[in-house]
C-alpha cells in the first residue's frame, strides 16, 4: 500500500501477445494515461481505479518472455518492477500456449511478490481442445488462477475481486522446488550469500539469476561481489554445467521449461486429437510463399483505399464551412495584424480538423485491427525474406511496421534488437517509412487530387526506396545480422471496443502534442505574413525550391516548420499559397506537386524523431540521418522533376 497516496500499486505483466493490455484496458477504460519511466522514452501505461471503494494504481509493463532479459527495453521495465515494489501482480497468460507462459510465472513466484494469474484467451485454448482445470493449476502453482476473456470482458469481476482479496492477505508464496541436485546448488548459494547483499527480492530469487546471469540483466549484480563469493559463485556454476553438460543458465533454463511443462499435463489435457485447424489452414493460406504476398499487398491496397474513401468526403465536408468562415473574415478585418493572427489560428485548427483528423483516424483504427486480429505479425513473417535482402532480419520488421504509426515509438523499439549495427541500420531506414503524418499528406494532397492509385504507387516506390537505402547502408557494415526466431500469435477476432479506446488513446495523444504545433505553427507563418518575413526566407531557400524543385517560391517556408510536424507542411501549404483546398490545382501543377510529396515526404525527419535518435542511437547516427534524409529528398525530387517534365 502507497502510505502517502494511500493507494495500492498493482502491475500487469505477461509476455506478448497474451492479451495483456486488452486486459488492462478492458479494467482501466478511457481513464489510462500512458508516460515513461523516470530518466528514459519507454513508455509505459497506468490508470487509477475504484474497485469496492479501494484505489488501485494499475500499471502495465511491457511485455516480455523473462525476468533476466536481453532487451534494453525490457531491463527497464523490470528495473522498475524491481525498485518500486509492487503490492500486486497480475501476470496475464495465454491458456492457448500454457505450457510455454507458465515460464515466465514460475520467475514471478520465484521472485516472492504477491501474484495471481489471469488466464487468458480462454476461448481460444477451448478452440484448440485445451480443457484446463483451474483448481488443480492453483494447487501446483500455489497462486489463485482467474479465467479471463479480456476481449469479451469475461472475468474482469472474477479479477478485480480476486485482486483485493490478495491485497488484503498479503500472504508471502512458497517456491516450487527443482530436480534434486539443481535445488541442493541453489540452497548451497543462498546459505553463503551475506545478509547486506543488494538483493532483488530474497535470497533464493538472487541466488537462481546470479547462477543463470549470462551477460544479462543480474550482471550488474555481479560487478561488486566480493572474491570469495565470486568463487563460489563459479564453482556452483562448473558443478552445474559438469553434470548437465550445458552452460549454467541453460541448466536453470531448462528446469523451468521442463517443470512447466509438466504443470501443464498435469492440469490439462486436449479433448481432440490431432488435426489441421481452421486457424492453421488460414495460416497456411495467409503465409503461402506465393498467395501470401498476393493477399499481402490486397490487404494493405484494401487498407489505404478504405482510408481514403472515409477522408476524402470527410475532408471535403469539414473544408467547406472553414473555407467560408476565413473568406468572411478577409472581408471584415482587412489585411491587419490581427487578420493574419486570426487567420493563422484557423487555418491550424481548421487543417487539423479536415484536413489530418479525415485521415488519421481511419488509419489508426484499421492498424489497431490489422493488429489485434494477428496480421501484422504475419506480415513481419511474410517480410522476412525482404528484410534478409537488405542485410537485416523479421525482428526489424517490429519497428518498421510502429513506424506507419510515428517514428518515435518505432526507433524507441529497435532496442528489441541485440546487435548495435541492426539498431543503427534499422534507425537510419525508419524516417523513410511513410508514417501516419507522411500517410496524411500523400492521401490529402495525391490520392485526393490524382487518385488512389497514384497514392499506391507512392507506398510501392517507398518500399523499394528502403530496400535500396538498406541494402547501400548495410555495405558499410561488415559483420552480418543475427538470425531470429519469429513468434505467431494466434489469430482472433479483435474486439470494437478495445479498437475504439487505442483509437481514442491514440488521438488523443495528437490533440495532445502533434495539435498544439500546428496552430502556433499556422499562427507563427501569419505573423510572419504580416511582417513579410516569410518573403526573407523564401528567398533564401528559392535556389533550391525554385530554380532546383522547380516548385513556387512561396513553399520555402513550409519546408522550414515542416521540421516541426510533416502535417504542419500540408497545412502550411495552403496558407503559404493564399489559396483554398479545392483551388490547389489552379496555383501549381499536377508535376509541382508530385515533387511538393516526395521532397516534404523524405526531407529532415520532423523535430521529434532527429531528439530521440540523437538520444537513443547517438548525436552522429541523428546527424548522419538528417543528411541522408535531406540528400535523397533532394536527389528524388530533383529526378522527379525531371520524369514528369517530359
Amino acid at each position: 500500500m502507497n502510505k502517502e497516496n494511500n493507494y495500492s500499486d498493482v502491475v500487469f505483466i505477461g509476455q506478448p501477445n497474451c492479451g495483456k493490455s486488452t486486459l488492462f484496458n478492458a479494467i482501466a477504460g478511457l481513464k489510462a494515461d500512458t508516460s515513461n519511466f523516470p530518466g528514459t522514452t519507454i513508455q509505459h501505461t497506468h490508470s487509477k481505479v475504484n474497485v469496492e471503494g479501494n484505489i488501485l494504481n494499475i500499471i502495465d509493463l511491457p511485455g516480455t518472455y523473462s525476468l533476466n532479459p536481453s532487451d534494453p527495453a525490457e531491463k527497464v521495465a523490470l528495473t522498475h518492477l524491481f525498485h518500486e515494489k509492487p503490492d500486486l501482480i497480475i501476470n496475464v497468460i495465454d491458456a492457448s500456449i500454457l505450457g510455454r507462459s507458465l515460464e515466465l510465472t514460475l520467475e514471478l513466484i520465484e521472485l516472492g511478490y504477491p501474484v495471481i494469474v489471469a488466464l487468458n484467451m480462454m476461448d481460444l485454448a477451448e478452440k484448440k481442445g485445451i480443457e484446463i482445470d483451474k483448481n488443480k493449476l492453483e494447487k501446483l502453482i500455489g497462486i489463485p488462477v482467474v479465467p479471463t476473456i479480456a476481449t469479451h470482458g469475461r472475468g474482469i469481476k472474477e479479477l478485480s475481486d480476486a485482486a483485493l482479496r490478495r491485497l488484503e492477505k498479503g500472504s508471502s508464496i512458497s517456491p516450487i522446488k527443482w530436480s534434486r541436485d539443481v535445488e541442493q546448488k541453489i540452497e548451497e548459494l543462498t546459505k553463503i550469500l551475506p545478509d547486506d547483499f543488494p538483493f532483488v527480492s530474497n535470497k533464493r530469487f538472487t541466488a537462481i539469476h546470479m547462477i543463470e546471469a549470462d551477460k544479462l540483466f543480474f550482471d550488474e549484480v555481479l560487478k561488486d561481489i566480493n572474491p570469495p563469493l565470486k568463487k563460489a559463485l563459479d564453482r556452483i556454476r562448473h558443478d552445474l554445467e559438469t553434470m548437465h553438460n550445458a552452460p549454467a543458465y541453460e541448466v536453470i533454463s531448462a528446469e523451468r521449461h521442463h517443470l512447466a511443462f509438466k504443470i501443464f499435463e498435469e492440469c490439462s489435457r486436449v479433448k481432440r486429437g490431432k488435426r489441421l485447424s481452421f486457424e492453421e489452414r488460414v495460416d497456411d493460406i495467409i503465409m503461402h510463399p506465393f498467395f501470401g504476398y498476393l493477399i499481402f499487398l490486397a490487404v494493405f491496397f484494401g487498407f489505404f483505399f478504405v482510408i481514403f474513401k472515409i477522408g476524402s468526403p470527410l475532408e471535403e465536408l469539414l473544408l467547406e464551412p472553414l473555407t467560408n468562415i476565413r473568406h468572411s473574415l478577409s472581408l471584415s478585418l482587412g489585411k491587419g495584424v490581427l487578420f493574419y493572427l486570426i487567420d493563422g489560428l484557423l487555418a491550424g485548427i481548421g487543417g487539423g480538423v479536415a484536413i489530418v483528423l479525415p485521415y488519421f483516424l481511419p488509419l489508426i483504427f484499421l492498424m489497431s485491427f490489422l493488429e489485434d486480429v494477428g496480421y501484422l505479425a504475419r506480415a513481419g513473417f511474410l517480410m522476412d525474406t525482404f528484410m534478409h535482402k537488405i542485410g537485416l532480419h523479421g525482428k526489424s520488421i517490429s519497428p518498421f511496421i510502429l513506424g506507419f504509426g510515428c517514428s518515435v515509438p518505432a526507433i524507441v523499439n529497435t532496442r528489441i534488437l541485440e546487435s548495435r549495427r541492426d539498431r543503427v541500420i534499422t534507425s537510419l531506414l525508419i524516417p523513410f517509412i511513410p508514417c501516419s503524418a507522411r500517410t496524411t499528406i500523400i492521401l490529402a494532397l495525391v490520392a485526393f487530387y490524382l487518385g488512389p492509385l497514384w497514392a499506391l504507387g507512392f507506398y510501392v516506390f517507398n518500399i523499394l526506396l528502403v530496400a535500396i537505402l538498406g541494402r547501400l547502408i548495410t555495405f558499410f557494415f561488415r559483420t552480418p545480422s543475427p538470425g531470429l526466431i519469429l513468434e505467431i500469435p494466434s489469430l482472433k477476432m479483435p474486439s470494437l471496443k478495445n479498437m475504439l479506446k487505442k483509437t481514442f488513446l491514440k488521438m488523443k495523444s495528437f490533440i495532445k502534442f502533434a495539435w498544439p504545433i500546428l496552430i502556433v505553427g499556422s499562427i507563427v507563418l501569419g505573423f510572419l505574413q504580416f511582417l513579410h518575413f516569410d518573403r526573407f526566407i523564401n528567398l533564401i531557400l528559392s535556389p533550391l525550391v525554385e530554380k532546383g524543385l522547380g516548385l513556387p517560391r512561396e513553399l520555402g517556408v513550409t519546408l522550414v516548420f515542416g521540421f516541426l510536424r510533416k502535417e504542419l507542411s500540408l497545412v502550411m501549404m495552403l496558407q503559404a499559397l493564399d489559396v483554398n483546398y479545392k483551388d490547389v490545382m489552379t496555383v501549381i501543377t499536377k508535376e509541382q506537386l508530385v515533387v511538393f510529396t516526395v521532397f516534404i515526404n523524405f526531407f529532415i525527419p520532423c523535430l521529434s524523431t532527429v531528439a530521440i535518435l540523437w538520444k537513443e542511437i547517438g548525436k552522429k547516427i541523428a546527424l548522419i540521418s538528417i543528411g541522408l534524409n535531406t540528400g535523397v529528398a533532394v536527389i528524388l525530387g530533383l529526378i522527379a522533376r525531371l520524369i514528369l517534365r517530359r
